[in-house]
């Protein structure tokens, strides 16, 4: 079973890469992309083949996940 974490900044946080990224395809002419967010993709794999037991251990995994990305992964301005 995999587990899909997306890591982006907050809203209101300057990209620079994204912003880099749009002013590039601007350029090249795709001109109806407005905005570029740039981020970071972690797949977990979980030891778990039968999918009954993924369905039923899903909820536990992703609440798990979610925890850990608060507390580690989250950018947090004081």
């Amino acid at each position: 079973m995999q587990a899909t974490v997306n890591i982006f900044l907050k809203e209101g946080i300057l990209d620079p890469q994204g912003r880099a990224i749009a002013r590039s395809l601007g350029d090249l002419g795709f001109s109806e992309v407005n905005d570029v967010r740039v981020g970071k993709q972690i797949l977990l794999e979980i030891d778990e083949t039968d999918p009954a037991r993924c369905a039923s251990a899903w909820p536990h995994v992703r609440d798990v996940a979610v925890k850990h990305c608060d507390r580690r992964l989250q950018h947090r301005h004081r």
